[in-house]
């Protein structure tokens, strides 16, 4: 498996950066950027363009491998073993306003798995990459989750999902609460890059709800090829399907964990 994982990652990275390519010729071209259905939501003709370019690399080389795309839905062979979950333009709201903080995801989920990923930040021409037992890199150098070992020395990251507006459940008071704990906590809106971030040691742990299978699946192959742990809140079994993730450098999971557990949600809804 480690050669055909070391071909799905090569393949993987020449669909990232095909699509970072397409997003650095729409930025602060943008025509047509509509809302989703959600406030918030948006989609864009670079999300569309990036994806297309994407899905032809991948498609050329694997065409009965099942997809996962944030704008086209369920692609090719349904029963496949093989899963590649993209999100092409990760990080939408802040393309669309150039706030340089996106990126391209692809991981590939083998019978469930995230087991390799690619994240392309193009704006700082940052590749971040990993497949099983083949260790982790930014821009082809080894990268390593932090030290940190303490929650008061940490640095965290979380993201506000969409529904956010309509939810108690919302991130809000978890936000709150561990930003007095730590030494700050950060929300840059790119999910992927997150746990890059995390993977390479410079955040230490991240937290986050309302997510999908392309906002981290790469993600989660790349900070755990990198050293670091993926759970769901409570230190359970990481489930993709639930939306929730909790990743850090390992020192701090169990900590960070009991803090999210007994954080009470509280509801702010505003006239």
């Amino acid at each position: 498996m480690t050669l055909s994982l070391q071909v799905f990652l090569d393949i993987a990275t020449e669909a990232a950066l095909a699509g970072g390519a397409v997003l650095q010729a729409y930025l602060g071209k943008l025509e047509d950027i509509q809302e989703k259905g959600r406030p918030g939501d948006l989609v864009t003709e670079a999300d569309k363009g990036a994806e297309a370019a994407i899905l032809a690399v991948i498609q050329r080389h694997f065409p009965e491998h099942g997809i996962l795309a944030e704008e086209s839905g369920k692609l090719g062979e349904a029963t496949s073993k093989f899963l590649w979950a993209i999100d092409p333009l990760d990080g939408t709201t802040n393309f669309a306003h150039q706030y340089p903080f996106y990126s391209t995801s692809i991981g590939l989920l083998i019978d469930g798995v995230p087991q390799v990923g690619v994240i392309f930040d193009p704006s700082r021409q940052e590749l971040f990459r990993a497949a099983k037992g083949l260790g982790a890199t930014c821009n082809r150098r080894p990268i390593r989750v932090s030290r940190a070992s303490e929650l008061s020395r940490s640095l965290l990251v979380t993201g506000f999902a969409y529904d956010r507006h309509e939810t108690a459940d919302n991130n809000y008071a978890e936000f709150c609460r561990l930003t007095h704990l730590t030494q700050g906590v950060r929300r840059g809106g790119s999910a992927a890059i997150d746990l890059a971030y995390v993977a390479c040691g410079r955040l230490d742990g991240y937290w986050e709800r309302g997510l999908s299978p392309w906002d981290i699946a790469a993600g989660v192959a790349i900070v755990e090829e990198a050293g670091g742990k993926v759970t769901a809140y409570d230190q359970g079994a990481f489930a993709m399907e639930s939306g929730r993730i909790l990743a850090t450098n390992g020192q701090i999971h169990g900590a960070l964990s009991g803090e999210l557990v007994k954080t009470v949600p509280f509801n702010m809804k505003w006239e």
